[in-house]
């Protein structure tokens, strides 16, 4: 049935996922849905076809044996072969170069130490030494005349063998102004480039000491904003440890939001009570050891006296905390002002935690899905804490994975929510009988290459068997994207109309 292949499918894309920067090359789960998406979308035949599913046999043998290097070139391969590129021995070359560094937060005060290696050993044979490359080049985009790139060094005498023996450089970055950066190694055969390494860093001058000021301040600040404080040191500690990606994490902004966190509090006051707006907040999650992050909206009108609805949102695959936020046009927060709701978006412990949704059986994707779902409902008991919540309406929505997470925690969870949304997403129709009493609002369309519709229709139509209040719009042509934001609106309208037995507290 649609849920088991469901399974079969998300298994191999969960189990895929690894750190981005710092000690592994780019996430093959991003990888391996871009690959899905685009072999939906392109419908090979012919001998295509034959080449894709002789591909597909051979992720799915590295996937069982647990070759994630293996498994990134093939995907590599496969999108290449998709895309009409063909696959040269230079292709597998450069797939097979990557980055390693102890810290992708770099400190310009001090030299940067990173290694090239290589994760397999390509087929490309080279009978001379080679040449590298270092040079660095900002993120964003930059000013007409601004240089692209400033070259950091060139080294001889390169192994042919990186696995064996990687290149060891320590660049010189004093004079980068602070900001995100990609750095580049290019591999040279003689005249010709042959492959090309990169890596995301973020540099910022005096780094190690202004975190190890924001640790004293949190020390000296009150509890409940002591994690605010020392947020920044945390996930640079993370990432450069190659626990989680770096992401769209600004190391400028949040150190400075910090700073002006521990700056507030030094009379013994939380900043944070009164406050309305859209804001993140931090707490420590015990079971993981880390902090995290969340994003609070909180209306003009919220009044303490008063208890109001809270919709708690759930974002999609690769996405964090700010996706509902600052994604989607803003309508999150603009709808939440509108009818005087707080809005309040978890990261779930990671961008692919799945908020608990069951897939690998392996220890470490025991352990993301089981922290993804505690962090969601930790963040859920802080705000019903610290505000006066209704709480017969509390609203769950999601799209794509965070709607996967919708009908996972609503089924687990029935008691809590007044309503679901739901968009783009897939579930279990056998979970529908625990929240036949939840009304819900499905949106998916039907030309979606990331996620069938197939998985919602499945769940509307045990909806219907279970007579489940519920709107399902089926948007014609509407992809995995552009479906949500236009009803967004009529997902908020059908919250209004929703309440459980019970009252406000």
């Amino acid at each position: 049935m649609c849920m088991r292949r469901f399974v079969a499918a998300m298994s191999v894309l969960v189990l895929l996922a690894t750190p981005v920067f710092g000690q592994a090359p780019p996430n093959a789960a991003s990888a391996r849905v871009r690959y899905n998406s685009l072999k939906t979308s392109v419908k090979p035949d012919g001998e295509l076809k034959m080449q894709i599913e002789a591909i597909d046999r051979e992720i799915a043998e590295a996937t069982r044996l647990g070759q994630t290097a293996q498994m990134r070139r093939l995907l590599a391969k496969g999108t290449a072969l998709l895309n009409k590129r063909g696959w040269t021995e230079a292709d597998d070359y450069d797939q097979s170069l990557v980055l390693r560094t102890g810290s992708v937060f770099v400190d310009s005060t001090m030299p940067y130490a990173v290694r090239l290696e290589q994760a397999y050993a390509p087929g490309m044979a080279l009978t001379s030494p080679l040449v590298a490359r270092a040079a660095i080049r900002p993120l964003l985009t930059q000013p007409a005349g601004a240089p692209e790139a400033k070259a950091l060094g060139e080294f001889a005498d390169v192994s042919r063998d990186l696995r064996d023996v990687p290149l060891a450089m320590e660049l010189d970055v004093s004079a980068l102004a602070d900001g995100a950066y990609v750095l580049d190694v290019a591999v040279l055969d003689g005249a010709t480039a042959i492959g090309t390494a990169n890596l995301r860093v973020a540099v910022q001058k005096g780094l190690n000491a202004r975190l190890a000021s924001l640790e004293k301040l949190a020390l000296k600040a009150p509890e409940p904003v002591r994690a605010d404080i020392r947020y920044p040191a945390d996930y640079v500690r993370k990432v450069n440890r190659g626990l989680i990606e770096v992401g769209q994490f600004d190391l400028t902004r949040e150190l400075a939001a910090a700073e002006t966190i521990a700056a507030s509090a030094r009379d013994g006051k939380d900043p944070f009570i009164g406050r309305t707006g859209d804001f993140e907040r931090h707490y420590v999650l015990p079971s993981a050891g880390e902090i995290m992050p969340y994003r609070v909206f909180v209306p003009k009108t919220y009044d303490a006296s008063k208890a109001v609805p809270l919709v708690v949102t759930l974002h999609g695959l690769g996405g964090n905390e700010d996706g509902f936020m600052d994604g989607y046009g803003r309508r999150i927060p603009e709808l939440a002002g509108q009818y005087g709701y707080i809005a309040v978006s978890p990261l779930g412990y990671r961008v692919d935690g799945f908020y608990g949704f069951s897939y690998g059986s392996d220890a470490a994707s025991r352990r993301k899905q089981e922290l993804s779902e505690q962090d969601v409902m930790q963040v859920l008991a802080r705000v019903r804490r610290d505000y006066r919540i209704d709480e017969s309406r509390i609203y769950l929505m999601g799209h794509s994975m965070g709607a996967i997470g919708t009908w996972f925690l609503g089924a687990k969870y029935p008691d809590i929510w007044a309503a679901l949304g739901t968009v783009a997403g897939v579930g279990n129709p056998q979970s529908m009988a625990r929240m036949k009493h939840i009304p819900q609002f499905v949106v998916h369309g039907d030309a979606d290459p990331t996620v069938s519709v197939s998985g919602s229709r499945a769940m509307v139509a045990e909806m219907k068997n279970l007579a489940v209040d519920h709107v399902y719009i089926e948007v014609p042509g509407g992809n995995h994207t552009d479906i949500a934001v236009p009803n967004f609106a009529a997902m908020f309208e059908f919250f209004a109309a929703k309440h459980k037995p019970g009252g406000t507290r």
